[in-house]
């Protein structure tokens, strides 16, 4: 598993990904092929093999189709993700720029704070994290407002209706005319549609069949091909099968960490650095020099901080 905490930082290495993360698979793929070499080298087996070669093409052919049609439907996912999240950037900005252009600069805090804590309390919720404890919302809600957030069945709403409510409230009071108060509008309905996509990719698991036939695929091949191989190879069978079945076993475990690109996982979408670049950018605009510290693409990719 790909974990990023601050208990166990991940660092992206090989050693990591086949002894710390596989090394129950490297083991298996390790012992079918060094036992059906022990036989062969007591002549347990026939010396013509027991599992015909054809069959066999077949059988791995199919079975790297569908670990490859795994991982393409599951990065499908992960880039659906990215995509709603570089939504939320630029919507994100785009209200800020409404706020800074349509409102005097007491009320445009107020609404570009509010924002802040929305795209915050959307990563929380996407990652299950409980809003009061996150030390990035804290420093951008209200103290009133949080508390109506802790009881909420869907805090990111809430902060949608507040701010609905806010421009309603200006209209009437002739802050916002009633075509700005309709670009406002529109503003929100992306956050909502960005939203909604986000949880649908969160709530909706991707099917766990294609995980266990190919895994369960993988391991009969780790049998099959040493069968088929031994002869000809002799003890070099060993290292093949790993190599060969090991291929298999990353394809599909890909597939299987980017199922849910919202999770606190290394290949998993950064979404502490994205948020991050939006409070920054957007107290920038306000006129702010205290920034929090942002996260480099590089930092993230090398799993050197949390994501």
């Amino acid at each position: 598993m790909f974990l990023n905490s601050k208990d166990h930082p991940y660092k992206a290495s090989l050693f990591h990904i086949f002894w710390k993360w596989q090394k129950n698979a490297l083991f298996m793929f390790f012992g079918a092929s060094l036992l059906i070499a022990l036989l062969h080298h007591f002549e347990v087996i026939p010396s013509g093999g027991v599992f015909p070669s054809f069959p066999l093409a077949v059988i791995g052919g199919a079975l790297g189709i569908f670990v490859s049609f795994r991982s393409n439907a599951a990065y499908q996912r992960w880039w659906e993700g990215r995509k709603l999240w570089g939504r939320l950037i630029n919507t994100s900005r785009h209200i800020c720029t409404q706020a800074i252009a349509y409102l005097p600069a007491e009320k445009a805090q107020d609404i570009v704070y509010r924002q802040i804590t929305y795209v915050h309390a959307l990563r929380c919720g996407l990652r299950g994290e409980a809003l009061h404890q996150d030390e990035h919302l804290l420093r951008n809600v209200a103290d009133d407002e949080l508390e109506s957030l802790k009881v909420a069945t869907n805090p990111n709403h809430t902060l949608l209706n507040a701010q609905m409510k806010r421009f309603v409230q200006w209209h009437k009071e002739g802050i916002l005319s009633e075509f700005r108060v309709s670009d406002l509008d529109n503003s929100v309905r992306q956050l909502l549609d960005i939203q909604g996509g986000s949880e649908r990719i969160k709530k909706t698991p991707f099917p766990p069949a294609y995980g266990f036939l190919a895994t369960q695929l993988t391991k009969l091949y780790s049998w099959l091909l040493p069968l088929c191989l031994v002869h000809e190879l002799g003890w070099w069978i060993i290292p093949v099968n790993i190599v060969i079945c090991m291929s298999f076993q990353m394809i599909n475990e890909v597939g299987r960490v980017l199922e849910n690109p919202f999770e606190n996982i290394w290949p998993a979408l950064a979404l502490s650095a994205m948020s991050l670049t939006i409070e920054r950018n957007l107290r920038q605009a306000l006129g702010e020099t205290d920034l929090p510290p942002g996260q480099s693409p590089q930092e993230v990719l090398s799993g050197h901080v949390l994501m």
